[in-house]
């Protein structure tokens, strides 16, 4: 698989922003253009799981995540919720892949459904019309039948379900191992490569 030139991360208002902003910053380390999408939620979570706050303006929400990112002039951009205009919106521009970390249970369920309220459900749609990788990373725990029936349609259409749930085989020392781990499953989804953790039966 090609490694893809664009990808579109969107946060939502799950528990597990860390590993969506770990996930930016590694996508910008293998040198990927990024489109960042933000729900309202994320930014709520935000406070409550980093030492920041998400600027709800798209321009302050780019320049943040650049800075964050080190990202390079014009290899991210972050785009409001309702930015019709957006490439993502539209099946003539879309991304190579599209990852959704984290990922609510109202996002995937209105992304099962094919709702458009918002561009981050656009994207999504248009992500599966084009038939472009699209990856869910689910933060929800236990699991209602509602929730897993929205999974398995999805999944029968080719959407990846990819629960952040780190393995323990790589001996993990910190939470930034076990962010790393998760990482590295949604990298090797959508064909970048990367060198985060080592692969079962490398040597240590």
């Amino acid at each position: 698989m090609p490694t893809p030139h664009t990808v579109t991360v969107a946060l939502t208002g799950a528990s597990g922003l860390p590993y969506g902003l770990a996930l930016i910053r590694a996508l910008v380390a293998a040198r990927v253009r990024v489109w960042v999408l933000a729900s309202q939620a994320a930014q709520v979570v935000a406070r409550e799981e980093t030492d920041f706050a998400l600027p709800a303006a798209p321009d302050a929400l780019t320049r943040f995540l650049t800075e964050m990112s080190g990202a390079e002039e014009s290899q991210l951009r972050a785009f409001g919720r309702e930015a019709w205009h957006a490439p993502v919106a539209s099946g003539s521009n879309p991304a190579d892949a599209m990852v959704v970390c984290p990922c609510s249970m109202g996002t995937l369920a209105a992304i099962a459904q094919g709702m458009s309220d918002n561009l981050i459900e656009r994207a999504a749609d248009v992500a599966i019309k084009e038939q472009k990788k699209l990856v869910l990373v689910p933060r929800e725990t236990p699991l209602s039948a509602i929730h897993l029936e929205n999974m398995l349609k999805l999944a029968r259409l080719g959407v990846v379900i990819l629960p952040p749930a780190p393995g323990f085989y790589t001996r993990p020392q910190s939470v930034d191992d076990m962010v790393d781990f998760v990482v590295a499953r949604i990298l090797d989804q959508i064909g970048v490569p990367n060198t985060l953790v080592p692969r079962w039966g490398e040597t240590r």
